[in-house]
């Protein structure tokens, strides 16, 4: 799925960029990746699932290391992109289960398609899931429209969330043929792993406290701003669209 390309020259606004987290923050899925992940694991190794490591705002590659080295096997690398075709496969088997017991995060639907009607806003993913588990989330749930899920930064590469932040920007200015601006990009998350992976590149964390992590601790982690959730739709689409938020040189709380 693709987004228009942002109009080059001088703009007012000028092109944004946002890096939307899913768990936590696009949408809850009801435990459903926790089954097949238990799934892939014991079909690929013989060994018995014991428990999934905690997972807020970790990527799939680091997740899954954790998970073959506490079940006793070391030498996991090799076993990597099989284990991620498994995995990939058990949750879209469960599917219907993400859209029973899943949902959408309160105010996330009219957020997502209030930006999409900006033409200087591009809208991808960086997130821990592999590339066809976030989409399989996002579409069994009715989200993904207007989302360029090509330039996505995805947990299947990197350990670091940082470096899902750079492999995205990467991507996004070779697609568009657009540097962004650090205050133009965008990093919205529910983790302080999400603001973590915005500071480390120099770009704008956004937080949202609709996850497990209490908006007090995103603001010391550093975001530069912090919602308690998308629920007031003109506001957040104002702050995403067009706000400078670095430039405020204050955490801002919404």
């Amino acid at each position: 799925m693709s987004a228009p390309a942002p109009p080059t020259g001088p703009l007012t606004p000028a092109p944004r960029l946002l890096m939307w987290d899913i768990d936590g923050t696009l949408v809850q899925t009801g435990g459903v990746a926790k089954l097949a992940y238990a799934e892939a694991f014991t079909a690929l190794t013989g060994v018995a699932w014991q428990r999934m490591p905690h997972s807020a705002g970790r990527t799939d590659r680091d997740l899954a290391a954790e998970a073959f080295t506490t079940h006793g096997v070391a030498d996991y690398e090799p076993l990597l992109e099989q284990f991620f075709l498994r995995y990939a496969a058990a949750l879209a088997a469960r599917r219907h289960l993400i859209t029973e017991q899943g949902r959408v995060l309160p105010g996330v639907a009219a957020v997502l398609a209030g930006l999409g009607a900006h033409p200087h806003v591009v809208q991808t993913l960086v997130t821990g899931n592999i590339p066809a588990v976030a989409e399989d989330k996002l579409t069994a749930l009715g989200l993904g429209a207007g989302l360029d899920l090509d330039i996505g930064g995805y947990g299947r590469h990197d350990t670091v969330r940082a470096a899902l932040v750079r492999q995205c920007r990467d991507r996004a200015e070779a697609k568009y043929g657009h540097r962004f601006a650090p205050a133009d990009i965008l990093v919205i998350g529910d983790t302080v792993h999400d603001v973590a992976g915005a500071l480390a590149n120099g770009v704008t964390a956004v937080a949202v406290a609709t996850g497990t992590t209490p908006a007090a601790v995103l603001t010391a982690a550093g975001a530069h701003t912090v919602l308690t959730d998308l629920t007031d739709t003109p506001e957040v689409i104002r702050t995403l669209a067009t706000r400078r938020l670095v430039d405020l040189g204050q955490i801002v709380v919404s």
